[in-house]
């Protein structure tokens, strides 16, 4: 079995803020893969079994917490944490049921 942690998955539609998340989290030592929707990061044929997720809430097509949902319908069970610019009541339980262990609201 490798010691060697999973990667930190970033889905983020803002590019300015997924780079700025990888830069700082390489420079940590970490594995990071970006994607810049929830669809891009589904279409990945195979996901990895360990690591962890950091998803924004706002996007396109699919908010962070409906990625969340589909999944854990597929299964995948990483921790994740929820980034956002702005934090609802409703938001918050919703993210919590899905799964995520953080939110986080960004500056």
């Amino acid at each position: 079995m490798s010691m060697t942690p999973g990667p930190v998955i970033v889905v983020d539609d803002d590019a300015a803020v997924r780079q700025s998340l990888k830069f700082a989290l390489e420079l940590e030592g970490m594995n990071v893969r970006v994607y810049e929707s929830g669809a891009q990061l589904l279409a990945e044929p195979e996901l990895p079994k360990d690591g962890c997720l950091v998803v924004d809430y706002y996007m396109p097509s699919m908010n962070g917490v409906e990625l969340m949902d589909r999944l854990r319908r597929r299964m995948i069970k990483l921790p994740a944490i929820l980034i956002t610019s702005r934090i609802t009541e409703d938001m918050r339980q919703r993210a919590t049921r899905s799964g995520f262990r953080q939110i986080i609201e960004k500056p």
